[in-house]
C-alpha cells in the first residue's frame, strides 16, 4: 500500500480568543444538522439566539486556556500529526478540523490536487456518535462530490474497545492513578437521549430499562454512544485493576434544554464530595486530545465545583495527545480501517 495518504480529523477550535472568531466558530459547529438535529428555521433561530451572549462567555474560557502556540486542541492535535509522520509509512499525514481551519474540504482538495487517490480518513472519536463522526464522513463525501475528486476512502471505525486504544489509555493514565486518591471518575462528552433514540436499529431498546447499555446487542452497540463510553470504561478499569466502588461514570457538557444522557458530570462531582471523596482524579476518554471541555470545563470549573462542595483536590488526567504508544496504536487501528463502499 504505496502512495495512500492519511488524514486525520478532529473537531476544531476558533482562530484566536476574540468574540467575533469564537461567534463565527460555534455558527458553523451549532449550525450543523448533525449537532443540533433540528429543522433548519428552529436551528438558524435557536443559534442566534445562543449567539448573543454565548461568544463572549466562550471567549473567556478559550482565553483561560490558550496556549502561546495558539489552541490546545489544534496545538495537540498537529503534534500527534508529527508522531503519526513517522509511524505511517505509506504517504503523507495531514490534519483537518471539522469546524475552523484547516477544513476538510481544503485538505481533500490539496491531497487529490497532489495525485493522492487513496486516502484513509481517521475521525479522531474513540465513541461513535452522529455529532462526530458521521458529520465527518459525510462532509469528506460532500466535498468529494461536490469537487468531483477521484480519490476512494478508508474509513477508521470508532476503536472504543479496541485492545491498542485502551492499552494506550492505560500507559497514559497509569503514572496519574498512582498517586493516592480516593475516587476516579470517567467524564465523556454528553449528548441530547433522542441523538441516541432515533438511530436505536431496534427502535426500542435505548433507555428502555436500567441495564440497556449493558444488554445491548452486537446490532444496538454498534450506533450507540452511551453503551460505547460504559463499554470503554469498565475495559479501562479491568485492565488498570480498579476496584468497585472507586470508579465510576458521567457526562459533561450539556446544552440546551432537552434531556442529556445520565449521571451529568456537575451533579456526579456535588455527590462524590458529598461522599466525602476528598481527592478526585478525572479522565476524559470520549477526547483524544485535551481541549476547552477538558482543561476549562473540568480543570478549572469542575474542580472549582468540587471544592465547593467540600472537596479538597481534583486532578484532571491529561488526555492521550501525542503519546507515542497513542501514535503507534492509531497508526495500527488506521492500518485495518477498511475500504469505505
Amino acid at each position: 500500500m504505496t502512495d495512500h495518504a492519511l488524514l486525520l480529523v478532529n473537531l476544531g477550535s476558533p482562530a484566536s480568543t476574540s468574540v467575533a472568531d469564537v461567534r463565527s466558530y460555534l455558527n458553523q459547529f451549532l449550525m450543523d444538522p448533525y449537532v443540533i438535529d433540528l429543522p433548519w428555521p428552529v436551528r438558524r433561530l435557536l443559534v442566534s439566539l445562543i449567539l448573543i451572549k454565548r461568544p463572549e462567555q466562550s471567549a473567556h474560557a478559550y482565553a483561560s486556556i490558550w496556549w502561546e502556540e495558539g489552541s490546545p486542541l489544534v496545538v495537540l492535535s498537529r503534534r500527534l500529526q508529527q508522531a503519526m509522520a513517522t509511524q505511517w509509512t505509506h504517504g503523507p499525514v495531514e490534519l483537518a478540523m471539522r469546524y475552523g481551519e484547516p477544513s476538510i474540504e481544503s485538505k481533500l482538495v490539496q491531497l487529490a490536487a497532489q495525485g493522492h487517490k487513496k486516502i484513509t480518513l481517521a475521525p479522531l472519536y474513540p465513541q461513535f456518535a452522529d455529532s462526530t463522526v458521521t458529520t465527518v464522513i459525510e462532509e469528506a463525501l460532500r466535498v468529494v462530490r461536490e469537487k468531483q475528486l477521484d480519490v476512494q476512502f478508508s474509513i477508521l471505525q470508532p476503536f472504543y474497545d479496541q485492545p491498542e486504544y485502551l492499552d494506550a489509555l492505560v500507559t497514559s493514565a497509569r503514572p496519574h492513578l498512582e498517586q493516592d486518591h480516593d475516587h476516579l471518575l470517567l467524564s465523556f462528552h454528553g449528548l441530547p437521549e433522542r441523538h441516541l433514540t432515533k438511530i436505536d436499529p431496534t427502535g426500542h431498546h435505548c433507555f428502555k430499562g436500567d441495564n440497556c447499555c449493558q444488554n445491548a446487542s452486537p446490532e444496538v452497540l454498534a450506533t450507540c454512544y452511551r453503551a460505547q463510553c460504559l463499554r470503554t470504561a469498565s475495559e479501562f478499569a479491568k485492565r488498570m485493576g480498579l476496584q468497585d466502588g472507586k470508579w465510576s461514570v458521567s457526562f459533561q457538557s450539556r446544552l440546551g434544554r432537552a434531556k442529556w444522557i445520565e449521571p451529568y458530570t456537575e451533579a456526579r462531582l456535588d455527590e462524590l464530595a458529598g461522599m466525602g471523596v476528598k481527592k478526585v482524579l478525572v479522565m476524559c476518554p470520549a477526547f483524544v486530545a485535551d481541549c476547552i471541555e477538558t482543561l476549562e470545563e473540568i480543570g478549572d470549573r469542575g474542580r472549582e465545583l468540587f471544592r465547593e462542595a467540600g472537596g479538597d483536590e481534583l486532578v484532571l488526567v491529561p488526555c492521550l495527545n501525542d503519546d507515542p504508544q497513542w501514535a503507534r496504536a492509531l497508526n495500527t487501528l488506521c492500518e485495518r480501517a477498511p475500504l469505505a463502499l
